[in-house]
């Protein structure tokens, strides 16, 4: 089955930006992470789309292969993924023509096999991710094995170069005026056999094993954001490099506060007085209980700003606002004598809606206009 365009995946234009991206990729990944989706296999599919496509978009590298080739541009099968490097495709078209038109001139050592990129998903709360903190995680992966040291070979012995291609890692065959190469099929293209292998990995040179890491998360991450840790992947066979361990951030939904960017967002709701008369009301920040200053004739969904008390930056230092949105609660549940003054209120302002109640008054003001335009 095909592969969807990243583009497409993330809703995004080929011309987006990295900041659109990624506002487009934690979006989505609020909408469809498994926390939300309870169990949903097709919309857990979904999610790990959208963490592929932004995996690619959001590496200018990885993108940069992927507008160039496509999918198989950052597909590990076929020289892309992490482990490729900006030259790769240049490589492969190279040995593809040279090997067909007998280029090279002369036998070249194999490169020795990368092993693969890992990603481990990190799910932070939002207070954990503002503030930063070293977790400890378990990784199932190939690890080099000790006895042999990663070689492969029974220890107290060693590799030797094959002697079917002497340590080229391939053969040429002549066909007429062309001359064609060819993986050694003596060793498969590692340049050297093991005639004694070392009985811990079966002379593959890893073996499987659950690892624990610390990993320092730093202050002020964000969903979408990752850490690498360099040579924390899969070991490579026969001692080649490991490759790299990303540990992609994912922050929980949050029962007060949203986040954007280094801003929080959060609701909170005053009574019928205080937004009548004004007061004094204490909101919550991060760093405990602040007071706020509430004007008389406060509206409901009118915005206050609080510098300073959002989230530190983890690429600038700069440190957001607290955004608090004021909402007026109606009184529920009142008593007769509750109800009687409240009708006496109103009465007292019967007369003067204009000035007690403005935009009442603007909004019937515009329906009557509104009927009357409709009868002429």
């Amino acid at each position: 089955m095909s592969k969807r365009d990243f583009y497409e995946v993330l809703g995004v234009e080929k011309s987006a930006g990295e900041k659109e991206i990624k506002k487009a990729y934690k979006r989505l990944a609020m909408k469809y992470h498994p926390d939300r989706t309870k169990g949903d296999k097709a919309l857990e599919e979904k999610f790990r789309e959208i963490q592929e496509a932004y995996e690619v978009l959001g590496d200018a590298n990885m993108r940069a292969r992927y507008d160039q080739y496509g999918h198989a541009g950052v597909d590990p099968q076929m020289g892309g993924g992490h482990g490729a490097g900006p030259q790769d495709f240049s490589d492969i078209f190279g040995d593809v023509f040279g090997d067909i038109f007998g280029g090279g001139g002369g036998r070249r050592q194999s490169r020795a096999q990368r092993g693969s990129d890992l990603r481990y998903n990190l799910d932070l709360s939002l207070e954990e991710a503002v503030r930063g903190k070293e977790v400890e995680i378990k990784i199932p992966t190939a690890v080099a094995c000790e006895p042999c040291d990663g070689t492969g070979a029974k220890p107290g012995s060693k590799p030797t170069t094959c002697s079917t291609c002497g340590g080229a890692g391939q053969v040429q065959m002549r066909q007429g005026f062309f001359a064609v190469q060819q993986t050694c099929p003596s060793c498969h293209g590692r340049g050297q056999v093991i005639s004694d292998p070392c009985s811990s990995c079966r002379g593959e040179g890893r073996v499987q094993k659950t690892k624990t890491l610390s990993v320092k998360i730093p202050a002020g991450v964000d969903t979408g954001d990752r850490v690498r840790l360099t040579g924390e992947g899969e070991a490579g066979a026969h001692g080649a490099p490991a490759g790299d361990l990303y540990v992609q951030v994912n922050v929980r939904q949050h029962n007060i506060f949203e986040r954007d960017g280094n801003n929080l967002y959060c609701e909170v709701p005053i009574g019928f007085t205080t937004a009548a008369l004004g007061g004094e009301i204490q909101v919550p920040t991060l760093d405990g209980k602040v007071k706020l200053k509430i004007p008389e004739e406060t509206q409901t969904g009118r915005m206050f700003r609080m510098r300073g008390k959002g989230v530190k930056s983890v690429r600038t230092g700069a440190v957001g606002d607290l955004i608090c949105k004021v909402v007026v609660e109606t009184p529920v549940s009142l008593t007769d004598a509750q109800k009687e003054i409240l009708r006496q209120l109103e009465s007292e302002m019967e007369g003067g809606t204009a000035r007690h109640r403005p935009k009442e008054t603007g909004f019937f003001d515009g329906v009557k206009r509104f009927f009357d335009d409709l009868r002429n």
